[in-house]
């Protein structure tokens, strides 16, 4: 019985470390989106990035993370989870809890090396207290757009 019992929980705990390791998003796959999402927009231009990108039931919404769409002056483009963003004209000045200027550091990394990541801090969806956040950023070749896609540590 005690065997049963044990193989039993054996098999809970690993169902569902499987569920909370298959919803968090690798680095490797915002990479892998971040670029996809770039290549939409240089083969289809930059309305079918923004309808897509910009939607929540799209393909760049995935586990615990999405694409965004912003231009090199500082304007969100598209946004799937914050469509408020798209109506700021400049969010240059927009700093973090640490008073980093994130989406001018996004501009800087997009101008200065075309790809990268950045770190701040910046609170998880549905709570108040930040928690530390790394973005890759990724400029769309031959044009004026970033995407980007985040993840929490």
């Amino acid at each position: 019985m005690r065997k049963t019992v044990f193989i039993g929980m054996m098999l809970l705990v690993t169902i569902l470390t499987a569920n909370v390791w298959a919803g968090q998003a690798t680095q490797d796959e915002v990479v892998l989106k971040c670029k996809e999402a770039a290549k939409l927009i240089q083969e289809k231009g930059i309305d079918a990035g923004i309808q897509s990108i910009g939607s929540k039931e799209g393909p760049y919404v995935w586990k615990d993370t999405y694409v965004f769409l912003m231009d090199m002056d500082g304007k969100m483009l598209a946004h799937p989870m914050s469509p408020q963003l798209t109506k700021e004209k400049d969010l240059l000045s927009v700093k973090n809890t640490d008073g980093k200027l994130i989406f001018t550091e996004f501009v800087k990394l997009a101008n200065a090396k075309g790809d990268g990541w950045f770190d701040y801090m910046w609170p998880k969806p549905g709570q108040e207290k930040p928690a530390e956040k790394s973005t890759y950023i990724y400029r769309v070749p031959g044009t004026q757009y970033i995407v980007g896609a985040g993840i929490y540590k």
